[in-house]
């Protein structure tokens, strides 16, 4: 098995996994890696004319996009020997993961539709989700969250000027994204500014927020969204837990649509940085987004697996990256009949 394949499978093995044992730590703020500086390029994973070199991206991105797009990646600290709770986004190993999954396989989803502005931020060790490793983690999740918030003033400060703005996360970063809609859209002046909120790979409530609806249109915008995705006709042991009840959108038809057939999805984007359209069909499942195999290639990988959460942004890459533009030319036209 090739190293691509290697990381591939322990990637999508890692989540939800009840066999790990993860070395425990007492939180100690004294332990805590260094505060990001956000006046500081090396704080940010990408920011405008200044994108990663490292990171080979699938499409080209234009120079001057409408809108911006404030970014904000998944757990990727979970080495179980690691006694640390958050992790430092000065060390190499730590920036690298997150350029080379999260910003070249996930946020650039969005790169064509707007300007990218991805903060790094401490984010909580992956055994903040788990019993018994998550007792005495709190502290942690605040460290993660503050540099979040600091990250997004700094951007409203120094970045912003006005423009329509997508928020876009997975995972612990939907977690973090979801209270920053709370603080600083919801009910808020800045709520006029919202594109569309993707919180991919979490459970939110269809009533999560007073005046921020869930998008039930393609081009519908000032919203939510949000899918979790696993095999089809599958349930994860926490599913009541983590997931029932959920806003499941349809990540293909961007409606209420139920199910949608293969040949309607736009676009797996793939490790060989491939797309791959027509490559599966999905089914809405009270908080679940049921996937088939995609038809990539040795599929026979994803067959071993059940749990698609580490691909629920990649799996549906082509399909984003269309309805995020059409959302921003769709809020820009709201602006101009107004």
């Amino acid at each position: 098995m090739k190293h691509q394949e290697r990381v591939l499978l322990v990637m999508s093995l890692l989540f939800f996994s009840c066999k790990t044992h993860y070395k425990t730590a007492t939180f100690s703020a004294q332990s805590t890696p260094k505060t990001p500086d956000y006046s500081q390029a090396d704080a940010w994973a990408a920011l405008p004319g200044n994108y990663p070199s490292s990171v080979d991206f699938c499409a080209p991105y234009p120079e001057n996009p409408q809108a911006d797009v404030f970014y904000i990646y998944p757990t990727l600290f979970s080495d179980p020997k690691d006694t640390g709770w958050n992790a430092d986004i000065y060390q190499p190993s730590i920036r690298r993961e997150v350029l080379q999954q999260a910003i070249k396989y996930q946020a650039s989803a969005w790169l064509q539709a707007a300007k990218l502005y991805a903060p790094f931020y401490r984010q909580a060790h992956y055994r903040i989700f788990i019993d018994p490793y998550k007792k005495g983690g709190a502290p942690a999740w605040e460290v993660a969250y503050a540099d979040v918030r600091s990250a997004f003033e700094y951007y409203l400060e120094h970045y912003h000027q006005g423009r329509p703005i997508i928020i876009a996360s997975h995972s612990q970063g939907s977690m973090h994204a979801k209270r920053l809609l709370a603080e600083f859209f919801d009910q808020k002046p800045l709520q006029e500014k919202l594109v569309a909120a993707y919180l991919v790979g979490t459970r939110v409530a269809e009533d999560e927020y007073q005046a921020l609806p869930p998008l039930w249109e393609p081009d519908a915008t000032g919203g939510i969204l949000s899918w979790n995705t696993y095999k089809q006709g599958k349930l994860p042991k926490k599913f009541d837990r983590w997931y029932k009840g959920g806003l499941t959108t349809n990540p293909v038809s961007w409606n209420r649509q139920d199910k949608t057939p293969a040949r309607q999805h736009k676009g797996v984007l793939y490790r060989d940085m491939e797309v791959y359209p027509q490559s599966l069909s999905v089914e809405r499942a009270n908080g679940m987004l049921w996937s088939t195999v995609p038809y990539v290639p040795k599929r026979v990988l994803l067959k071993l697996i059940k749990d698609y959460h580490f691909a629920d942004i990649n799996l549906f890459w082509e399909d984003i990256r269309q309805n995020a533009l059409l959302r921003v030319q769709s809020w820009m036209a709201k602006q101009i009949k107004s």
